[in-house]
């Protein structure tokens, strides 16, 4: 891998990728929305700053996403639920990097690998969803699952060498997650590596699935 564009690069995780890809000699572009103005969910937002970004980029990865967007902490019971927690979370979790790869497509490679890699989530994963709850977030993870595995597949057509991916970092220790004691956290320098280390080992036959840290694969 020589060259990355990070997405959400001031972010916690996406910080930490950026610094782990230009430790390993990778020469990295950043975008980010503190930065760069970038808003995900505004499709003329995506479209002129990618046209500001070369070409020729072996990975695109996309850090962008937030745990709440209109409340506090995600909904404990169906009674939390509302449509504009559930509708914003669609549109950051999802929607954001979908377009990013909608406006990317043009310039994948036909010959060559390369990765579109967006983070996900565990509990996106419906199969493996035993405690319920946290609906808003879920459902956005899980709709992000579901758009990557499409267009992995609509990829798969023309560009063998491409491989899009879902990735769950682990609880990663950041803001969002400070409430949460419960859970083992990694931190994002850790998160970062492991992410770049699958990100390396995937092959293209590997296109469209959902990967945790250790590259396990996760249920849809």
């Amino acid at each position: 891998m020589k060259k990355a564009l990070v997405i959400g690069a001031s972010g916690g995780v996406g910080r930490a990728v950026v610094a782990e890809l230009r430790g390993r000699g990778v020469e990295v572009t950043t975008l980010s929305r503190s930065e760069d103005g970038l808003d995900v969910t505004d499709e003329r937002s995506v479209a002129a700053a990618l046209d500001g970004v070369d070409d020729d980029m072996d990975l695109v990865f996309v850090a962008t996403g937030a745990l709440t967007c209109t409340r506090d902490t995600p909904e404990k019971q169906l009674g939390d639920l509302g449509a504009d927690e559930l509708l914003a979370q669609v549109s950051l979790n999802a929607l954001g990097p979908a377009l990013v790869l909608k406006h990317w497509k043009s310039r994948i490679p036909r010959k060559e690998r390369f990765v579109f890699a967006a983070l996900s989530a565990r509990v996106g994963s419906i199969g493996d969803n035993g405690l319920g709850g946290w609906y808003s977030y879920r459902t956005s993870k899980a709709a992000l699952n579901a758009l990557l595995h499409g267009a992995a597949v609509e990829l798969g057509r023309t560009h063998k060498h491409a491989i899009v991916t879902c990735l769950h970092p682990g609880t990663v220790a950041t803001r969002f997650t400070e409430d949460y004691p419960d859970h083992d956290k990694v931190t994002p320098e850790e998160a970062a590596k492991n992410l770049v280390d699958v990100i390396d080992g995937l092959d293209p036959a590997q296109t469209g699935q959902f990967f945790d840290y250790a590259a396990k694969p996760i249920q849809w």
